[in-house]
């Protein structure tokens, strides 16, 4: 089976119904059956407005960077991609084959 690693990349602030929508994502995927999702605060980044967010106390930024990284098969992440645009007008997704060296489930 092809593995695929969906990236969705949103601010911290973004929300969707009262949640964040890193928090509503994680849910909303685990709900769906998705093998697993990681969220990623970044401490620094740009996006399409060219503004520079930070964490930088010097350049203080209310609005860090989040990634969320869904790994599993093709199939299973293409059937959730619909939803999530739909959560998440205008974030950047992308979506890449993956190959799966190890796998937490066989390593016991």
């Amino acid at each position: 089976m092809n593995s695929v690693i969906l990236r969705i990349y949103m601010n911290q602030s973004d929300t969707y119904k009262g949640k964040t929508s890193h928090d509503a994502v994680l849910e909303y995927l685990k709900d769906s059956g998705i093998a697993g999702a990681t969220v990623i605060h970044g401490i620094e980044g740009y996006g399409t407005h060219n503004e520079i967010h930070t964490a930088n106390v010097l350049r203080l930024g209310v609005d860090l960077p989040v990634i969320v990284e869904v790994i599993d098969d093709e199939e299973k992440v293409r059937n959730v991609i619909p939803h999530l645009k739909e959560m998440l007008p205008g974030a950047l997704m992308t979506l890449q084959d993956i190959e799966i060296v190890s796998d937490s489930k066989n390593l016991h």
